[in-house]
């Protein structure tokens, strides 16, 4: 019995892992037979035996480095999950789980925006009328609390909870985690919103004049200024996926910045209307240490707009995939997909249940009065942090948090000298601000060169140069009657002219000048008035 039972034992393993190298596999492969090309059969032959190889390292990689599972809201028969209240979960959980979701009511400093570390252990609350405080979430200890008695309008944690940046009335100011002020950085202005991009070690803001500022918090230096050109906005977001800015504007438009480009990246009119908020989607980038390359991290986009319309964009084709007719003011994705979107006192909570086929999948209302700003997923965490005019909230949303995390990368428990070896190692690997581009998986790769590719000034001259000394190099036969001096010297110089007229035709298309001596009707659309003076071509 003990073989048979070894046997069967084994046999559901090898099933176990099938099911997730399918789970991993890019679909059904090409079909190799019908192919007669036999350098083309080999090389799809070779890719295709590297793709198994590749999924069958991540199934491996999620049994052993990734063992809990998400858990999601499952309804019986006629059930809906958006029906469930929050009191119903917190019965049906864990004992640490319960402690979790808390409501701090506090009226007199709101409303409240939050923030939280990539490790999702501490909270940064700031209150519009200078109220700040941040918060252990793993302990639930308050760590510092102050009043800097003016208005704050966004807070942000920089690379770790050692320091912190607050947009202000008149400032931003960047504090530590003892409420010291640390720096004041008044070539900012009146910032409205702030975002930092780790990986850069920038410190992004935009302010009431539409001016988007980076900085480098690590040497102080001011690395881009510039003007949006689209008046006053207060909606920000970093992707996560290729820390590109995404503004939205008045006017409709989303735009989206790097640091290196005066004019943005890409302009998209998304409403008909203002934005009211912007979100990207940072799910597939934490997956990455397990050799899982999955297409859902950073391509996809929400946006909220005026007209009373929550869109989803997928940033590969720059098309909607899902459009909803319901107002916004905050929008947030989850580690694993899922979209919080706040309007009033009630915010609403979507998930993807296959093939971007995003639908309703919780909701939750607070007393009538209360204002939500602010909705912010817990990394790591089935939780979502509010924001609203009466305090702070946080409840339980199952399936939203990453259940596993790279120790490596975010540690919610990580001691003093793990912190302080974080930091270096940060430091050591901070990426240039000319790496931030729309597809960051160009980057370490060969250009391809261009089909027509201008070439400089001096490329031509010495080229042109060559092409005279070949010229006067060339020895013509003699011919009777037309060997008299005058006639080879002129002869030379026809040469000449000809081997240098495309070089200089070159010189003006570079130097932008067109040819004055374009004849009246050659490529040149006259009025009616004056075509009958044109001369026509000859027949």
């Amino acid at each position: 019995m003990a073989p048979a039972r070894v046997n069967a034992e084994k046999q559901d393993a090898d099933d176990e892992l099938e099911m997730k190298v399918e789970k991993y596999s890019r679909g059904k492969g090409a079909d190799l037979k019908a192919l007669r090309d036999k350098k083309l059969k080999g090389q799809l032959a070779v890719k295709e035996k590297l793709y198994g190889q590749s999924a069958k390292a991540a199934a491996k990689a999620e049994k052993w480095l990734m063992p809990s599972e998400e858990g999601f809201l499952e309804p019986d028969n006629l059930e809906k999950t958006y029906r469930f209240p929050q009191e119903s979960i917190v019965k049906e959980v864990d004992i640490l789980s319960s402690r979790k979701p808390f409501d701090m009511i506090l009226p007199v400093l709101g409303p409240y925006t939050i923030e939280y570390t990539s490790n999702g252990r501490y909270m940064l609350v700031g209150g519009r009328k200078g109220h700040l405080a941040m918060m252990d979430m793993l302990n639930m200890d308050l760590i510092k609390e102050f009043q800097v008695r003016e208005t704050v309008h966004d807070v942000a944690f920089l690379h770790n909870e050692q320091m912190y940046a607050v947009a202000q009335k008149k400032y931003p100011y960047i504090y530590n985690q003892h409420g010291v002020e640390i720096h004041c950085l008044k070539e900012h202005g009146k910032a409205l919103k702030l975002q930092f991009l780790p990986k850069h070690f920038l410190l992004a803001s935009i302010n009431s004049f539409g001016q988007l500022h980076y900085q480098d918090v690590s040497t102080g230096e001011m690395i881009a200024n510039y003007r949006t050109g689209l008046g006053r906005t207060d909606v920000m977001r970093v992707n996560p996926y290729n820390a590109v800015i995404g503004l939205g504007h008045a006017d409709g438009k989303v735009t989206m910045w790097k640091p290196t480009s005066v004019k943005p990246l890409v302009t998209m009119l998304c409403h008909h209307g203002p934005v009211t908020a912007v979100a990207f989607d940072r799910g597939g980038h934490l997956m990455a240490t397990a050799g899982v390359d999955f297409d859902r991290g950073g391509h996809l986009m929400a946006t909220a707009g005026v007209d009373s319309k929550i869109k989803i964009w997928d940033l590969r084709k720059y098309e909607v995939i899902k459009s909803y007719a319901a107002p916004a003011q905050s929008l947030d994705f989850s580690q694993k997909g899922l979209l919080a979107c706040s309007n009033g006192s009630q915010v609403e909570i979507y998930r993807d249940f296959g093939g971007h086929d995003y639908r309703l999948y919780m909701k939750h209302r607070m007393m009538k009065g209360y204002q939500f700003g602010k909705v912010l997923f817990r990394p790591y965490e089935d939780i979502l942090g509010i924001g609203h005019s009466m305090g702070l909230s946080s409840i339980l949303v199952p399936g939203s948090g990453e259940p596993n995390f790279d120790t490596f990368i975010d540690n919610p428990m990580e001691t003093t000298k793990q912190k302080r070896e974080k930091e270096i190692h940060a430091l050591l690997d901070k990426l240039p601000p000319d790496t931030i581009m729309l597809n960051p998986n160009f980057i370490a790769t060969v250009r391809a060169p261009k089909k027509k590719e201008k070439k400089t000034k001096k490329e031509i001259e010495e080229e042109m140069e060559e092409a005279i000394e070949a010229t006067k190099n060339t020895e013509h036969k003699k011919t009777k009657g037309r060997s008299k001096p005058s006639k080879r010297a002129k002869k030379k110089e026809e040469d000449v002219f000809r081997a240098k007229r495309p070089f200089l035709e070159q010189s003006k298309e570079v130097e932008g000048r067109p040819d004055k001596k374009q004849r009246i009707g050659e490529g040149v659309e006259l009025p009616k008035a004056l075509q009958r003076f044109s001369k026509k071509p000859q027949s």
